[in-house]
């Protein structure tokens, strides 16, 4: 058996845009391990590598010759191959030759179709050096780069400008060339650090010689752990805790290739600003991790990674502290101005931008937006005055200098500016938490003003959208539609606000009908999209879905009953009883189904022939009230372990009973105790949808 031996194909370029190259880096992995085992190798392990200025794979037991393949050729059916005197015909005599043999060197093979003539051949494998060019290409084609570059006078394009290519066998240099460079075994390492090419002796010497001689730390995994270390122990060592936000820790891991943490600081009158100002600048502007007290309260310091250990780290911490401070100086102004203008006194501002040209300006929004909260103030408890207030208010803090430089800050700013005008403290949360939550997940609004607004936004941006036609498509959601209906949903499930939703989509249409008059036909869209999304949300949370259609059949209009009762369904699945109760269920609506009308007055006693029957509507009949107060109290577990009970009547019932006999009465009246007991149950769901035959 030939030897195995690690593979080693590393690609050297400018630097990769950051927040891209992890998917890059899997990607090529992936792509890669595909096209491998597309060509019959399978590595026995594969470690990816990426590094602002490389991306490389080390793949373990290679061999250098790919395996010979065997193809295979199906021809045409052995009837049709030959004549009635054995003779070949010109499908057989095509065929063969078609695969440059004679008929008489044609297998032939059995199937569930027949017997066919097949054509067999081993193709001996190639060798690495024939292999890869191929393979490493088209992985650098898939690569997910929607923009690509060309460079000097060649026809090579990838998303920067490459400038060394290495691949190993083992010790081996496998000759290749890609993307207009010729593979040689040396590297580079940093680019300040390490001004000469490092040479290759060894495959498994790639992370080694890069970090003990290139001051290089190839792993992507090792670089992100290592920074995280050294920011917690400086941030211990100022007396703080860092706030370190997974994706900029990510961001910053594919900026650099040899990481030094610095602690700086700055001028303490910055504090006055509100801090979510200064670690927006911090985190997105300078790449910063900020540093807070026990409380949360932000301290004057900050963490920087360098890309270089350098042996003045003073100028290093300096250089950041001055990049840093015009940008606080800039925030500080901003904030200083603003607060010369009340929220109020900006809403005329709100009439010169336009939400959206059919849907009218900001100020068009927030006044259907008022509209809808007069809908929300008595179902959740609120001031009239101060629901209104606040929805007028709402989008007021975006036309401030803040937000116009700190967009992330919308809302934010808003509940800061109104408590500095003395609003009360629930209408300045609303302001802020209106957005919440801001991606899935999120942390979700607190008060009932809060919760208030934020569906009332929501509601008008659903409606409106999809009015004018620009509801999602495929992967297209400009409006973020899809965050929208989540979030409303959220919100009423996490928030227990038991809102039927059909007549807030009304009342959200009927606002917009003055400019949009086929506004109130968007409804039924917009529910269906919404549910579409409650279908999601459980089935994330391991709601299985035949759970789902048993309660959506119902057509439940409130998002928060739907859930309990699809929880009660979920329970009420697990219990022994289900399975034949779901079947029996299944096999009741297929008999009323085709039934039609019949069957729809009341049970008479008289015309029960048999004890099953007799037995049935005496337990429909006490467990009837039972079913219906827990309905009522909307304790679907308790009415769900009620209608268990049932199993062994209901049984008997179809095991005994034959419904549809050749007697009209004696069949009504069955049909009619069979329409009582499906009411009992399609109280809480159509479980006839859980049933597996």
């Amino acid at each position: 058996m030939e030897d195995l031996h690690p593979l080693l194909f590393e690609l050297g370029m400018e630097e990769l845009p950051p927040k891209a190259l992890p998917a890059l880096r899997d990607a090529l992995r992936d792509e890669c391990l595909r096209r491998l085992r597309d060509a019959g190798i399978t590595p026995a392990a594969v470690t990816a590598f990426a590094t602002p200025r490389r991306l490389a794979l080390l793949l373990d037991g290679i061999p250098a010759r790919q395996p010979d393949q065997v193809q295979e050729r199906r021809g045409p059916a052995v009837s049709a191959a030959f004549g009635p005197d054995g003779t070949p015909t010109r499908a057989a005599e095509g065929f063969a030759r078609s695969c440059g043999v004679e008929v008489e060197a044609l297998a032939r093979e059995n199937s569930d179709k027949g017997e066919y003539l097949v054509h067999r051949q081993t193709l001996p494998g190639a060798p690495l050096e024939e292999l890869l060019p191929g393979i490493l290409s088209a992985s650098l084609a898939a690569l997910p780069t929607p923009k690509r570059m060309r460079w000097g006078s060649g026809d090579a394009e990838f998303v920067r400008p490459v400038h060394w290519l290495v691949v190993l066998h083992g010790d081996r240099l496998v000759e290749i060339e890609l993307l207009g460079l010729h593979s040689g075994r040396r590297t580079r390492g940093h680019r300040f650090h390490c001004s000469h090419e490092l040479e290759l002796g060894h495959a498994r010497d790639y992370s080694r010689v890069l970090e003990q001689e290139g001051m290089v730390v190839a792993s992507f995994e090792q670089r992100r752990s290592a920074i995280e270390a050294q920011i917690r122990a400086e941030a211990d060592a100022a007396g703080g805790q860092a706030l370190i936000d997974p994706a900029l820790l990510d961001e910053v891991a594919a900026l650099v290739e040899w990481p030094v943490a610095l602690t700086g600081s700055f001028d303490p009158r910055f504090l006055n600003v509100p801090q979510e100002a200064l670690i927006s600048t911090m985190q997105d502007n300078q790449k910063y991790f900020p540093l807070v007290d026990a409380s949360g309260t932000m301290l004057p310091r900050f963490v920087v990674i360098s890309n270089i250990r350098s042996r003045y780290p003073e100028a290093v911490r300096s250089g950041n502290e001055r990049v840093l401070r015009p940008r606080f100086a800039d925030a500080e102004f901003f904030w200083e101005q603003d607060r010369r203008e009340t929220l109020e006194s900006r809403q005329p501002w709100l009439e010169t931008v336009v939400f959206e040209r059919r849907l009218g300006t900001l100020a068009d929004k927030v006044r259907r937006v008022a509209l809808l909260m007069e809908e929300l103030t008595g179902p959740m408890g609120l001031d009239p005055a101060l629901a209104r207030r606040a929805a007028l208010l709402s989008k007021c803090d975006l036309g401030t200098r803040m937000v116009f430089e700190f967009p992330e800050l919308q809302g934010t700013m808003g509940r800061y500016y109104a408590q500095h005008d003395g609003e009360p403290d629930a209408l300045a949360q609303a302001l802020e938490q209106h957005y919440w939550p801001r991606q899935a997940g999120a942390e979700l609004p607190e008060g009932p003003l809060a919760q208030a607004l934020a569906l009332a936004d929501r509601l008008d941006t659903l409606v409106g959208i999809f009015a004018i036609g620009k509801e999602p498509t495929g992967a297209r959601d400009p409006f973020a539609l899809r965050r929208a209906a989540l979030g409303l949903l959220r919100i009423l499930i996490e928030r227990e606000q038991p809102l039927a939703l059909t007549p807030l989509l009304q009342a959200a249409a009927s606002s917009l009908s003055d400019r949009v008059a086929q506004a109130p036909d968007a409804v039924p869209r917009v529910r269906a999209y919404i549910f579409d999304r409650l279908r999601g949300y459980l089935l994330e949370q391991g709601m299985a879905a035949e759970v789902f259609e048993a309660v959506a059949a119902l057509e439940p209009d409130v998002p928060l009953d739907f859930v309990h009762r699809a929880r009660a369904v979920q329970q009420f699945r697990s219990r022994p009883e289900s399975e034949a109760l779901a079947a029996a269920n299944k096999r009741t609506h297929n008999l009323l189904r085709k039934a039609g009308d019949e069957g729809t007055g009341g049970v008479d006693e008289t015309l029960l022939q048999t004890p099953a029957e007799q037995l049935l509507l005496e337990a429909l009949r006490a467990v009837e009230p039972r079913v219906a107060a827990a309905v009522g109290n909307r304790d679907y577990v308790a009415a769900m372990s009620e209608l268990a009970g049932l199993r062994a009547p209901v049984d008997a019932f179809f095991t005994d009973v034959l419904v549809m006999v050749d007697d009209p009465p004696l069949r009504a009246n069955r049909l009619a105790l069979l329409r009582q007991l499906s009411a009992r149950f399609d109280s809480v769901a159509d479980i006839s949808r859980l049933a597996t035959g």
